[in-house]
């Protein structure tokens, strides 16, 4: 098999390959930046549903269902940095890119909730 066919067969494993090494990346990125955010007034928004939450939270989060946070948005200002977090970091992915596009300029996902403990 040539690069081309591997190339074509493959393509589709390497994407998820590559969007989880993106993830991975990203989080670690965001664990690196905690103790400035952190010095900078973050709000940490755990976007987990309540029953996840009440079953183990970091410290210091506010819990914001995903499915809320549409119509809760007024309860994390825009004039400080916002760190989001959930199980495995897709949904606070998808919450990332909604604060986004709602004018929220410094936006960061940490991925899963438990690495706020650190």
């Amino acid at each position: 098999m040539d690069i081309q066919g591997f190339f074509e067969q493959y393509w589709p494993f390497m994407a998820l390959g590559l969007w989880f090494a993106y993830k991975w990346w990203n989080s670690k990125r965001v664990v690196a930046m905690l103790p400035a955010l952190k010095k900078d007034g973050a709000t940490f928004v755990d976007v987990r549903s309540a029953g996840e939450f009440a079953s183990g939270n970091a410290p210091g989060t506010i819990n914001i269902p995903l499915q809320e946070l549409g119509s809760r948005l007024g309860e994390i200002p825009k004039s400080s940095p916002v760190v989001l977090c959930c199980a495995s970091g897709t949904r606070s992915g998808m919450a990332k890119l909604m604060l986004k596009r709602k004018g929220y300029r410094k936006v960061y996902n940490i991925g899963t909730w438990n690495k706020l403990l650190d």
